[in-house]
């Protein structure tokens, strides 16, 4: 039986090529706004690119912060996307202070614009780059990761970082320059890429796959 799977819409772009996605990997995709049917999610995505507080704003307007909290809070499986990851934290320092989701404890910050060594780094950060493991023990296994090897690139496309109060809910970084970002974290049935599975190939089709076998 095909994984039905609730995207989140918001108006907060991408939404066609995750939901393109999603269909590729046999899942049934349900892109709403609505509330209540958000609420009966077994599998929820929360894509998004843009701006911090804009989305924030968005969510707010239509109802759907307190929704998002409750699907974490039940344990459903929840898969946030770039900036969608993002709002999944505390707070952003994007273009001031806004609060987000406040789900995983932690914040979202700039990406640095210089290497460890001084030397300039280009911002955004736009790109494949390679998926490095954080995690000890069975590495990767019993997450979305568990499909893939440890150097597998993915597509990224972003200025800021959600950076996790805890280590233990970093699964993956990537390398720019020597700055360590991170690209997975999970925090109980709640993860999220900061990359882009729907535009990251074949290893992306993985990752989205074992997201909607949870």
């Amino acid at each position: 039986m095909a994984a039905e799977v609730h995207v989140i819409d918001y108006d907060a772009g991408n939404l066609l090529s995750v939901r393109r996605a999603l269909e590729q990997c046999g899942a049934t995709v349900i892109q709403t706004s609505d509330a209540a049917r958000i609420l009966k999610a077994q599998l929820a995505v929360l894509p998004g690119v843009g701006a911090y507080s804009n989305a924030m704003v968005a969510l707010e307007s239509l109802g759907l912060v307190d929704v998002i909290r409750e699907l974490a809070q039940r344990g459903v499986p929840l898969l946030g996307i770039c900036l969608g990851m993002q709002l999944l934290f505390d707070e952003s320092d994007e273009f001031g202070l806004t609060r987000g989701l406040g789900i995983i404890p932690g914040r979202v910050v700039r990406v640095p614009d210089q290497t460890i060594i001084g030397k300039s780094l280009k911002i955004p950060h736009i790109g494949w780059n390679e998926l490095l493991p954080l995690i000890t023990g069975d590495g990767w296994r019993s997450t979305i990761l568990s499909d893939i090897r440890a150097g597998d690139s993915t597509y990224f496309s972003h200025s800021f970082m959600a950076v996790p109060e805890s280590q233990e809910h970093r699964i993956a970084d990537c390398d720019y320059g020597g700055v360590r970002i991170p690209a997975v974290i999970r925090y109980r049935q709640v993860t999220g890429c900061q990359f882009h599975p729907e535009k990251s190939g074949e290893v992306g089709l993985k990752i989205l796959r074992r997201f909607c076998a949870a």
